[in-house]
C-alpha cells in the first residue's frame, strides 16, 4: 500500500471514531445503530478522497442528512473534509450544488425527527455553519493554486534546463567544428593525395597509409553525425549495426579481429546499443595504437538481463595507473546505464575489457 493510501486510511479512521464518539453524547431517539452505522461511513467514506472527491462528497453529504434525520444532532465534519477534496480537486460546480442542497435537505431532515419547523431551521443552521463550508472550500482551492503554481514553476525550471542544455550543446558543436574539422580534413586530403601519387607511379600503396585514409574518411563522418546530434539530438547515431566497420578497420590497421556473437539477438535501448559501439570502438582503438597487439576478439553476449562485451587482445597492457581519457569515457558511459566495466592486463597476456549493461524489459 502507498503511503498516500495509508494517510488517507488514517485520517478516514480518525474522523469516524470522532464522529462515533460525538455521536454516542448527543444521541436522541431512536434507532441509534444505524445512526452510529452512517456515523461510520461518512467517516471512513473519506478514504477514497484521493480516487473519487465527486463520490466522497456525495456519500459523505447523504450520510449527513440520514443521521440527522435519525436524531443524532452531530457536525457533518465528514461532509466539510469531503468539500475540501472536492474543491482541491478542481471540482467547483459540483461541491457548490452539494453544498446547498445539504444546506437545504438539513433543516428538513431535522423537521422528521423534532416535528417543529422553527426548532428544526434553527438546528440546521447549528449543524452546518456557513462559515465552515466556506472555510473548507476556500482552503481547498488556496492550496489547488499553490499546488498549481508548484507544478508551473517546475515547469518552468525545466523548460529552463532543456534551454540551456540546448545552448551547451551547439556551443559544443560549434567548438568541435572550429578545432576538429580543419585538421581531420587535412588528414584526410594529404592521406588521400599520397595513395593517388602512389598509384600513378605504378607504386604499391602501404597498408598503413590506406588504414589512415580510410580513417580519416570514417573520422570525418563521425565528426559530421556528431555535430549533426548536437544540433538535432533525434539524429541516429552507430550503434551494434556497425560493429562490422570497426572490426574492418582494426583489421586496416594490422589487428586480426574476430567478432562473436552468443544469445538470442534481440532489440536494444539506444543508449545502450550506442554505449556497446562506443566500449567496443575505444577498446580496439587503443589495442590499435597503444597494446602492440596482432589479434583482438570481441564477443557479445545477449542474456535475459542484460548485454556483456568482452573485448580481449595479445598486446601489452598498459602500466597501471595510465589509462587515458577514452577508458574513463567508456567507464562514465557504462555507469550511467547502471553497468559494471572492468579493464586490465589478462593472465595470460594482453588486455581486456568486461563490460556489463543491464536491460530494462517491460
Amino acid at each position: 500500500m502507498s503511503r498516500a493510501r495509508v494517510v488517507d486510511s488514517v485520517v478516514a479512521v480518525g474522523v469516524a471514531v470522532a464522529l462515533l464518539v460525538t455521536g454516542v453524547s448527543r444521541a436522541h431517539g431512536s434507532p441509534e445503530w444505524l445512526g452510529y452505522a452512517l456515523l461510520a461511513a461518512s467517516g471512513l467514506a473519506l478514504a477514497g478522497r484521493r480516487r473519487a472527491p465527486v463520490a466522497v462528497l456525495v456519500v459523505t453529504g447523504l450520510c449527513a442528512v440520514g443521521y440527522q434525520a435519525l436524531g443524532f444532532d452531530v457536525p457533518v465534519v465528514a461532509f466539510l473534509f469531503a468539500v475540501y477534496f472536492a474543491v482541491r480537486a478542481g471540482h467547483h460546480l459540483v461541491t457548490v450544488i452539494a453544498a446547498v442542497a445539504l444546506i437545504v435537505a438539513l433543516p428538513l431532515a431535522a423537521m422528521i425527527t423534532l416535528h417543529d419547523t422553527a426548532a428544526a431551521l434553527a438546528r440546521g443552521r447549528d449543524a452546518l455553519e456557513l462559515a465552515w463550508l466556506i472555510a473548507a472550500g476556500a482552503a481547498g482551492e488556496a492550496l489547488r493554486q499553490a499546488e498549481r503554481r508548484a507544478d508551473e514553476a517546475e515547469r518552468t525550471r525545466e523548460e529552463t534546463a532543456r534551454r540551456r542544455a540546448d545552448e551547451e550543446r551547439l556551443h559544443i558543436a560549434r567548438e568541435l567544428h572550429d578545432s576538429l574539422t580543419h585538421q581531420i580534413s587535412v588528414i584526410k586530403v594529404q592521406s588521400e593525395a599520397a595513395v593517388h601519387v602512389a598509384r600513378k607511379r605504378g607504386e604499391d600503396v602501404p597498408a598503413a597509409l590506406l588504414a589512415i585514409r580510410d580513417a580519416g574518411r570514417e573520422a570525418a563522418r563521425e565528426l559530421r553525425a556528431t555535430l549533426t546530434a548536437l544540433r538535432d539530438d533525434e539524429t541516429p547515431r552507430p550503434g551494434l549495426a556497425h560493429l562490422d566497420d570497426l572490426l574492418e578497420r582494426a583489421r586496416a590497421a594490422g589487428v586480426d579481429t574476430s567478432l562473436t556473437v552468443e544469445g538470442n539477438r534481440t532489440d536494444v535501448p539506444a543508449a545502450v546499443d550506442r554505449t556497446v559501439y562506443r566500449i567496443v570502438q575505444e577498446a580496439l582503438t587503443n589495442t590499435a595504437r597503444h597494446a602492440g597487439a596482432t589479434t583482438a576478439t570481441v564477443r557479445i553476449d545477449y542474456r535475459a538481463d542484460g548485454l556483456v562485451i568482452d573485448v580481449e587482445d595479445n598486446g601489452r597492457a598498459a602500466p597501471a595507473g595510465t589509462g587515458g581519457v577514452g577508458l574513463l569515457g567508456m567507464r562514465e558511459r557504462v555507469t550511467a546505464l547502471g553497468g559494471r566495466l572492468h579493464t586490465g592486463p589478462r593472465p595470460t597476456g594482453g588486455f581486456a575489457v568486461h563490460a556489463e549493461l543491464p536491460l530494462e524489459r517491460s
